[in-house]
């Protein structure tokens, strides 16, 4: 079974830091372009940064340079650091397995973050 598991969402003031992990398993996880997206209330799922299998990463305008995402392969982990977090980072952020020619993406279940003073 394929499953990804969200971790590290929480409530934190702006200006603040995050680390959000995203659990693999059940998939060629090294093979895989992984990305993380978010929901806030009222909108659109949008794509907050990518990571392809070869580590090359790209990053949505409202994040650049503030966030981080990266993968850790051996343990089947994706990691996306948030630094100097705005109150309109609010959101619900899930990791998505990127879909491609040869295999169907795949959803975490999300996870909340809250940036708020």
């Amino acid at each position: 079974q394929v499953h990804l598991v969200e971790s590290g969402g929480g409530l934190v003031q702006p200006g603040g830091s995050l680390r959000l992990s995203c659990a693999a398993s059940g998939i060629y996880f090294a093979m895989s372009a992984m990305g993380w997206y978010r929901q806030a209330p009222g909108k659109q799922r949008e794509l907050v940064a990518r990571i392809s299998s070869g580590d090359s990463a790209n990053y949505a305008d409202a994040v650049k340079g503030r966030f981080t995402i990266s993968r850790d392969n051996a343990n089947h982990t994706v990691f996306l650091q948030m630094n100097n977090l705005k109150t309109e980072d609010t959101a619900v952020y899930y990791c998505r397995r990127e879909p491609s020619n040869s295999v169907r993406d795949v959803w975490g279940q999300g996870t909340q973050v809250t940036v708020s003073s």
